[in-house]
């Protein structure tokens, strides 16, 4: 089961990678960013934990009807994030997946040389 010192570690784990705290009136909502753009949303200290990924659209619709731990994503645009409970349920390997799939999403949205500069596998250099 992936506990919040795992999730942070897995997140931050990414080239170019950061944790902020940019709620000033909800201080333990936590947001790991790439590119100064948002990859995952949690609140580590919440019982159960959740965190909140970008997916594609046709994949989160899948990963609900499949998974009752992933919901649409909690006061986010709900065709593009979900929020997943880690409770234990979902194999942690699919957690994994779902926050890599967040991130590349992310990445392939950043300029060409951002992308380069975090050496990002969907864009090496040849």
């Amino acid at each position: 089961m992936i506990d919040a010192n795992a999730l942070r570690a897995v997140c931050l784990d990414f080239n170019g990678a950061v944790e902020e705290f940019p709620f000033p009136r909800h201080p333990d909502v936590s947001t790991f960013k790439v590119g100064g753009k948002i990859f995952a949303l949690t609140t580590l200290t919440n019982t159960p934990l959740t965190v909140s990924l970008k997916c594609e659209p046709e994949l989160a619709e899948r990963l609900r009807a499949t998974h009752p731990e992933v919901v649409p994503g909690y006061h986010l645009n709900k065709r593009h994030w979900n929020t997943v409970s880690l409770t234990g349920a979902l194999p942690d390997q699919l957690v994994l997946d779902m926050i890599e799939d967040s991130y590349d999403l992310v990445v392939a949205s950043l300029p060409r040389t951002q992308r380069l500069l975090l050496d990002w596998p969907g864009e090496r250099r040849p």
